[in-house]
Order: C-alpha cells, then sequence, then structure tokens
C-alpha cells in the first residue's frame, strides 16, 4: 500500500516507527575505526560532544545576544550623516551675526561678562526680528502685576530675547543689563533705575547659591550669605522694583533652580518659538531687497533633505535659526556655493556639543564641579542610549559621572543626589524627549519611556566632541563602556559594543589597545561577545578593516582561548574580514584543529552569517564543506543547520540591515530564509536532511524540527511555508517514516499535545508523491 493510501486514525497521525535505514551509514557519519584500549590501561576521556549543547549561543542561552531592534538601533544612531561633514571654525569660534555678537559654542555655561545699558541699536534691530514666544502675552501681564519675571529654560531659546522685548515694550527701549555676578539678595535701591527695566541672567549651575560658592574640598566656609534662591529673594527683589516704578527679568538655565522656581510666582517656562516663523521674519529682512520669490526659494531650501541632513536638529533654536537665515540668503546672493552651505549648516549640531563640554570640569574639585559634571555624563550617556528606556540611560550616567569624578578628584568622596534633578525636567539638559516607544526584547516587545536627543546628528556630534577633544575624557569613558560591556542584558552590552567601535574606528590604536583587547583577554563570554561586535562595528570604516583584520589573525593563532574565540565570533558579522567569503575561510580553518569549543563558537558565526546580507555565500560554502570530506567541516555544517533550526532570527542580528528578515524575526531561522530566499529551499532541505540521518546529530536535530512544528502549526503563514518544505525533507520512506513518527508522538504528547488540523496538513505533505 502506498504513502497516499496511509489514513492517519481519527484521533491523529499514528504512532509509526521508523523503518530500518537500509545501506551503509551517511557519509558524514562515518567514524574512523579504532582498536581497544589495551588490557589494564586506562580508558581515554570521552570528548565532549558540541551536539549536546546545539543551539546554544557563546553567551550560554538561547537568544542570549538580544534582540535585533536593539543592534539595529544602536547601529542607526551612528549611522554616517551629511551632519558629519568636516568644518574648522575659528579660533575663538565668534562671529558677527548683524549687530549681534555670538560665541557659537561658549568658553563655558558663564553668562554675559557685561552689564550696563542696552543699546537702543540692539532694542531695534530685535523689534524687526523677534517672533513672541508661546506665552509672551501672560508673560507681560505677570510683569506688570509684580515687576519681576523669572525665565527658565534652556541656553538657546530665545529667553533673553524674550525678556529684551519684554522689558523694551514696558520701559520705552529702557534696559539695563545688571552684574551676572551679584547675589539677588544683595540688590539695593539705589542699584536700580527709575522706570528702566533690568535684566540678570543667572550662572547656569544647577546648584546655584545665592551666597557665592560652595564649600571646597578643603572644608571652606561658604562665601557669606543666604543659600539657594527663594522665593523670599524673589519677594524683596520685586518690592524694589516695584517701590522703583521699574521692571526686572531674571533668566534661569533649566534645572533644579528652574524647576523649584517655576513652582513660585515668579517663575515662567519660555517655550522656543516655531523655527519657520523665526526664520521667515530673518530672512524678510536679509532679502528686504529681493523679490517675494526669493523668500520663497530661500524657505524652500531650508526644507531640502540635504540641507536638513547637514542640519541633523528636529528643530532650530532662534539663534540657529538665525544662522541658517543668513546662510540661506548668502547661498541666495551668490555669496556661498552648495558645498559652504552646506558645511555652514553642520556647525549648529557641532556648536552645541561644544557649548555642552567647555570647561564643564570648573573649577577642578568636587562638589563644585558635581552639577556639570553630572550633566556631561548625562549628555555622553544619551548619545551611547539614544532611543533606549530613559532608566538605563540615567543608571548608565550615573555610572560615568562617578568615574569622571574620582577621575578629577581622587581624593574626594562621591556620593549620588536621591532627589536631583526630576525624570521630566533632566532631559532638557541634553536637548532630548522622553516618548513612548517600544522595545524589542526578541521574543516580544514591551513598552517603555525611552529618551532620545531631538536631533539625528547629536548623538555623533556628541562623542566626537568628547573622544577628539579632551584626551583626558577618554580614561573614565573606556572604564565606562568596558563595565557596560560586562552587562548581561542586550540592551545594555549591545549599546556600549557599538558605541565602543565607533570611538575606535576614529582611533585605531587607541581603541584597540584600551577598549577591545582588555575586554577580548576576559574569560567572559559578554565582553568576548561585546569585543566581537566593537570589532566589527570598527572595521565597517574601510581605513581601519584592514588593521581589523590582521588582528583577528593574530589572535586566531593565540595560544590564549580567549582571544581566539573572540576572533570567530568577530567573523559572524562577515565584515572584519573583508568579505562573507573570507570569514568563512577563517572559520573553517579554525575548526580543523578539533576543538570542540572553537566548533561550537564557528557554528554559531555560520548561523549568524546565514541571516546576514549573503546568505547564498553561506549555504554554497556548506555544501563544498560537506563535499570535501573532513569531519571537522561536516560537524560544523550539521551545528550550523542545527543553528537554523534552533535559533530565531531576530536572536541573529548582524550589523548590516537585512530588510527582508524583519518581518520573520521572531520565527526560527530555517522558516524565514525559506520564506525570503526561494532559491535556497532546496539546498536548505538538503542540509536538514542531512542532518536528520547523521547519527551523531539525529536526535538533536529531530527535537529541533518538532519544535519548529509547534511553533509554525499556530501561524498559518509558517504551516504553509513549512507544509512547502517538508516534501522536499522526505522523499526517501525512511525520512517520511521518521517525520511521520515525530507528528504523531507531538500530537500524543499529553502536556501539550499539537493541534491535529495542523498535523493532517503536515502529515499530508509528506505523502510519498506529495510534491
Amino acid at each position: 500500500m502506498s504513502d497516499q493510501d496511509q489514513a492517519p486514525p481519527a484521533d491523529g497521525p499514528a504512532e509509526e516507527k521508523p523503518a530500518p535505514a537500509p545501506g551503509p551509514k551517511p557519509a558524514a557519519d562515518a567514524d574512523a575505526a579504532g582498536t581497544g584500549a589495551p588490557d589494564g590501561a586506562e580508558p581515554a576521556p570521552e570528548a565532549p560532544n558540541p551536539f549536546a549543547t546545539a543551539g546554544r549561543n557563546p553567551i550560554g542561552s538561547a537568544g542570549g545576544t538580544g534582540g535585533a531592534g536593539t543592534a539595529h538601533a544602536a547601529r542607526r544612531t551612528f549611522a554616517p550623516r551629511q551632519a558629519e561633514r568636516v568644518v574648522n571654525f575659528g579660533d575663538d569660534g565668534q562671529y558677527f551675526h548683524g549687530n549681534y555678537f555670538i560665541n557659537q559654542f561658549g568658553a563655558g555655561h558663564g553668562p554675559a561678562v557685561l552689564d550696563g545699558p542696552v543699546p537702543a541699536e540692539e532694542l531695534r534691530r530685535l523689534t524687526g526680528v523677534y517672533c513672541e514666544s508661546p506665552g509672551y502675552a501672560r508673560m507681560r501681564a505677570r510683569l506688570r502685576e509684580c515687576g519681576l519675571l523669572v525665565l527658565c529654560g534652556e541656553r538657546g531659546s530665545g529667553r533673553q530675547a524674550t525678556a529684551l522685548a519684554l522689558l523694551s515694550e514696558l520701559t520705552d527701549d529702557q534696559v539695563t543689563r545688571l552684574d551676572p555676578s551679584q547675589a539677588v539678595h544683595t540688590f539695593t535701591r539705589d542699584m536700580l533705575k527709575e522706570e528702566h527695566g533690568h535684566l540678570l541672567e543667572l550662572p547656569s549651575d544647577e546648584l546655584h547659591r545665592e551666597g557665592g560658592r560652595s564649600a571646597n574640598a578643603e572644608g571652606r566656609e561658604a562665601a557669606r550669605g543666604p543659600g539657594r534662591l527663594t522665593e523670599l529673594h524673589l519677594d524683596r527683589f520685586s518690592r524694589l522694583l516695584l517701590a522703583a516704578k521699574a521692571y526686572g527679568v531674571v533668566l534661569v538655565e533649566s534645572g533644579d533652580l528652574a524647576d523649584r522656581l517655576l513652582r513660585g510666582r515668579y517663575g515662567m517656562h519660555c517655550r522656543p518659538p516655531r523655527t519657520e516663523d523665526v526664520l521667515h521674519r530673518h530672512l524678510r529682512i536679509l532679502l528686504r531687497s529681493e523679490p517675494q520669490e526669493a523668500l520663497d526659494s530661500c524657505r524652500e531650501l531650508a526644507r531640502r533633505e540635504d540641507v536638513q541632513g547637514a542640519l541633523g536638529l528636529d528643530e532650530l533654536r532662534p539663534r540657529e535659526a538665525a544662522g541658517l537665515a543668513d546662510l540661506l540668503a548668502r547661498h541666495r546672493c551668490g555669496e556661498l556655493g552648495e558645498d559652504e552651505l552646506l558645511d555652514g549648516c553642520a556647525t549648529f549640531v557641532r556648536a552645541q556639543a561644544r557649548s555642552w563640554f567647555a570647561g564643564a570640569d570648573r573649577p577642578g574639585t568636587i562638589p563644585e564641579a558635581s552639577p556639570a559634571l553630572n550633566a556631561a555624563a548625562f549628555r555622553i550617556a544619551v548619545a551611547v542610549f539614544n532611543g533606549s528606556p530613559y532608566a538605563l540611560a540615567a543608571e548608565a550616567a550615573e555610572q560615568l559621572a562617578w568615574e569622571m569624578s574620582v577621575t578629577l578628584d581622587p581624593e574626594q568622596p562621591v556620593g549620588r543626589r536621591l532627589f536631583g534633578s526630576h525624570a521630566e525636567d533632566r532631559p532638557a539638559l541634553a536637548r532630548s524627549v522622553v516618548e513612548d516607544a517600544e522595545l524589542d526584547l526578541g521574543d516580544a516587545q514591551i513598552p517603555v519611556r525611552a529618551i532620545r536627543f531631538q536631533g539625528e546628528a547629536l548623538a555623533t556630534a556628541v562623542l566626537r566632541e568628547v573622544w577628539h577633544g579632551y584626551h583626558n575624557v577618554r580614561g573614565p569613558v573606556v572604564r565606562w563602556l568596558r563595565t557596560l560591556c560586562d552587562d548581561p542584558r542586550p540592551q545594555v552590552w549591545v549599546r556600549a559594543s557599538v558605541a565602543a567601535g565607533v570611538l575606535c574606528s576614529w582611533d585605531w590604536v587607541h581603541g584597540a589597545g584600551e577598549l577591545i583587547a582588555p575586554m577580548a583577554a576576559l574569560d567572559s563570554p559578554v565582553q568576548q561577545m561585546s569585543a566581537a561586535t566593537a570589532l566589527a562595528e570598527a572595521s565597517r570604516d574601510p581605513s581601519v578593516r584592514p588593521a581589523v583584520g590582521a588582528l583577528l589573525k593574530e589572535w586566531a593563532q593565540a595560544d590564549d582561548e580567549a582571544l581566539a574565540t573572540t576572533a570567530l565570533l568577530t567573523h559572524g558579522y562577515g565584515m572584519a574580514a573583508g568579505s562573507v567569503r573570507a570569514s568563512l575561510d577563517a572559520l573553517a580553518k579554525a575548526v580543523r584543529s578539533g576543538d570542540v569549543t572553537a566548533l561550537s563558537n564557528a557554528a554559531f558565526s555560520v548561523t549568524r552569517l546565514l541571516a546576514g546580507a549573503e546568505p547564498a555565500t553561506v549555504v554554497a560554502r556548506l555544501g563544498d564543506w560537506l563535499r570535501g570530506g573532513r569531519r571537522e567541516l561536516a560537524d560544523l555544517v550539521l551545528l550550523s543547520t542545527l543553528g537554523t533550526l534552533t535559533t530565531r532570527t531576530t536572536y541573529l542580528w548582524g550589523l548590516q540591515e537585512t530588510d527582508e528578515l524583519e518581518a520573520h524575526a521572531r520565527r526560527p531561522l530555517l522558516v524565514a530564509l525559506i520564506a525570503t530566499h526561494r532559491p535556497l529551499v532546496r539546498k536548505l532541505a538538503d542540509l536538514v536532511r542531512l542532518t536528520l540521518e547523521t547519527a551523531r546529530s539525529g536526535e538533536v536535530a529531530l527535537d529541533a524540527l518538532g519544535r519548529v512544528l509547534r511553533q509554525c502549526a499556530d501561524d498559518p503563514t509558517q504551516l504553509d511555508l513549512v507544509c512547502g518544505f517538508l516534501p522536499l525533507i522526505t522523499e526517501k520512506r525512511r525520512d517520511r517514516d521518521r517525520v511521520r513518527h515525530l507528528l504523531a508522538r507531538l500530537v500524543r504528547d499529553e502536556d501539550d499535545p499539537l493541534d491535529k488540523d495542523a498535523a493532517r496538513l503536515m502529515w499530508d505533505a509528506v505523502a510519498e508523491g506529495a510534491m
């Protein structure tokens, strides 16, 4: 009776035993015959069986290398962009814009160094270009009522322009700047001018103290005066202003002080106006002698993709929008070419990074420098964890702040503030936002509160500024990244290792010696995987790739097992050796020694290459290895094939995009390849059939196939795919018997029986002549 006539019983497929396999064993399973041990001799220790742990990755569990979403998000964070154009600033980074003297990146976080009357010319020009900030009318009403207003916001948000506009409007252009070093509580009635506006910008220090600096490391007492600025100080200042029929605006940068003052009667948040509005105002003045089409042309140019890419910022702040208007107008008038325009646009994001870190450790002792160091650490952490959960970035920032603090002042004990900047306010320090997002865990996606920069180019700009601009910061950053790379959570070590690879590509000698080599040499699977990921990421730079390849060759021949393991794992990304073919050559060479650990690591890397950009190249090489007849290479093929059955695609992420596999991320790699690479299906079937037939891998492979069939039974799409694949691996009767026996066992499983309808479809698919 033919297979077509054999129908499964009513309660499911029959539990048939597979027919005995006729003929000799498959060539891949032929073991060299050996003589027995001499009488009385100790039996040789049994070699470890690599198939016993097939499908486990080097970190030690199925899927422990993390979800593809984390890796791809990390890679996109540092993807090359137009905003990375090489731009040279002047010696002091300053330029004139109209009648404004602008400091591109500042010498620190201090306020303006001058006081005295604001020139009428500056106020008149402000009237022509100023765009009202949201809530301007409420600010004006509060100022009229109290005589005093505290404007809180980030630098560049238009705080100063809004303050000058308010004071100018209420005092008929009679505005004076107050000495920023003067504490609010020390002002007297004689210091204020009758019917004038007064502008005071407080130092941008999260721990601003009214009486001056706090006690330093030697324990010197704080300067005479009260502690932090409070509502009582502002009440007194308000009474003085009202008595003089004058007005005052105090500017406070976002932080702890601003958060506290915003809850009082004087504080208001200054939000920047829309970029389009500011740009239009400035262009209208700069192009006033040009026809209307010139204005429209410049605004259209500002929206062009390459210009937006060079800017690298989601929204421009007023000062940046004014600078862009100047660039566009000069381009329109023929003063700037296309490249010069894009170079000018790229300066804004780099200027932001420079302003964040210039002199951030002054005065050089703890706790005076702690607020600035904490802010700097937070910005670097956001650069590494851009798009990650806020909690991960915040914790990493605290670790980096500690590393920086002990480097700056080794003898000073360092602690953490428990109730510092609120999570809703802290992102403003890094020009970032916290928003709802989903985190890919591999097995599932979960909702998180993620932090991201308000601009795609900021992450790269921040790391470039720190890595190239401040050599002494490299030490704490390197130690911090190495610590993160030993965190077993993929959402941490993947991010850190990709960032480490980017830094190494910028300075290979320093990065390889201080970052990668120490991790690769440790007996830590997570750090070895991190080192491999960093090497692969660094090799993305063509100028660095030969150095990475040479290092891998050196490690492959080293006696140090940790270094050899790192080299094998690096080849799984298919980039460090220059090509997928070269990586496969290196993996094949490594397993010829017969070392079981090397075999397992090489098999994992081959499976990862199958999930990469060139699966056809890998499948062809697997066939070549089988035809070569070497036992070690045959085992490598078997273990790699088992990996396609046991590992979900999302856990085999690479550093190159494979868009076609994204829809199949949670499916076994074999199913994903069947769905996306139809020309490879026949060759994949041959590999799976061989793995099932071979004695040393057959039992493990059959169990793995059973898990694949269970998963596919619940998904109609996967069920169709597997029903089309099963006939290819059951062309012989013994193969059909094996799979039918498996189906019968799965259906009759008391704990988790396979769906009978799905099982019947699979049963029919393995019938003789079903193809």
